[in-house]
């Protein structure tokens, strides 16, 4: 029965027997409906706001209320964030000046796990970094890097945001 059904409608068994189950499953879920659940919907709740209405009323003339609204939304605001620093100043005659710290990496003083965080630097390049820091006696500029195989001016530019020289 179920393939005349599918050739005439253009389905296959399998969408015929899915339609037919949620034909059925739709009609006993409103038969239950009706027959356990009728009668059992909560009555509508009214509510008073002859309060909210008082305190409305007696707060002045509601088209005076309304056009205050209307003043207040041609103000003009600031958005612009402020950054405040609740850092105490230290005014100490006494305490030496300090400079500020650099972000990055002492390329004079950086070891084998820092050298190895740089973009494109891996171990053996990190290594050949130290034995020419140790020869040279350190770093006078960080083009001074293009002088170590496997690190040309395209890797230069890559890791010099990363880099500075500490005296």
């Amino acid at each position: 029965m179920l393939k005349k059904i599918s050739e005439k409608i253009g389905f296959t068994d399998t969408e015929v027997k899915v339609i037919l189950f949620l034909l059925i499953v739709l009609t006993i879920g409103f038969g239950y409906k009706k027959i356990f659940l009728s009668g059992t919907e909560p009555a509508a709740r009214k509510y008073d706001y002859s309060q909210q209405d008082s305190i409305f009323n007696s707060s002045g003339n509601p088209e005076k209320i309304l056009r205050k609204s209307d003043q207040n939304e041609d103000k003009k605001v600031d958005y612009k964030p402020e950054v405040l620093d609740f850092n105490e100043p230290d005014f100490n005659a006494t305490s030496p000046i300090k400079k500020p710290q650099r972000n990055g990496i002492d390329l004079n003083k950086a070891g084998l796990d820092e050298l190895i965080k740089l973009p494109g630097i891996g171990s053996v390049t990190a290594e050949k970094i130290i034995k020419y820091r140790e020869l040279n006696n350190g770093f006078d500029s960080l083009n001074e890097l293009t002088n170590i195989k496997g690190i040309g001016s395209s890797k230069l530019k890559k890791i010099k945001k990363y880099l500075y020289i500490g005296k």
